[in-house]
């Protein structure tokens, strides 16, 4: 039986390798996404245990003014640092929803070449379905002519005794 060839086999698998590499690049930008979220996080509890410390340490009796002073600046460089991560956040949040769309991008360009393909072998099936049956017809008829001339040859021959 004749083999299937997809001519454009070259092309889909290209389309399938720039899939993988959409997919690895996503996988990148979300794991850096999620680092930058660790880091947020990270100083959030660093704010959260300063903070406690200071209530339940340096609040009580005689007020240091300088500590507090100190405090207020770490604060604010926190703050700051904090600013500077929700940014890198944003930006990294957008570069995951731009590496998303370029997956999908790419799935759809693959399952074209796929549906293409699909659509190519079913049609050479049909087409080798309908061969076999011509050929199969073909064969029907030379034996129905082989039997036929048989029967009349035995005919003739009953019908001449001699």
């Amino acid at each position: 039986m004749p083999k299937f060839v997809f001519n454009l086999e070259g092309v889909q698998r290209q389309r399938k390798q720039i899939e993988q590499d959409k997919q690895r690049i996503l996988a990148e930008k979300q794991k850096a996404l999620v680092e930058i979220q660790n880091q947020l996080r990270r100083l959030q509890e660093t704010l959260d245990s300063t903070n406690t410390d200071v209530r339940q340490n340096h609040l009580i009796g005689r007020l240091n003014m300088e500590f507090i002073a100190a405090h207020r600046r770490f604060l604010a460089g926190m703050q700051r640092q904090g600013l500077v991560i929700v940014q890198r956040l944003t930006l990294a949040q957008r570069a995951v929803d731009e590496a998303r769309l370029q997956l999908a991008e790419a799935a759809t360009r693959r399952k074209a070449i796929e549906k293409l393909r699909e659509k190519q072998l079913e049609r050479w099936k049909l087409d080798q379905s309908r061969k076999e049956q011509a050929e199969q017809d073909e064969i029907g008829m030379q034996l129905a002519y082989q039997h036929l001339t048989e029967v009349a040859g035995a005919e003739s021959a009953s019908r001449d005794p001699g």
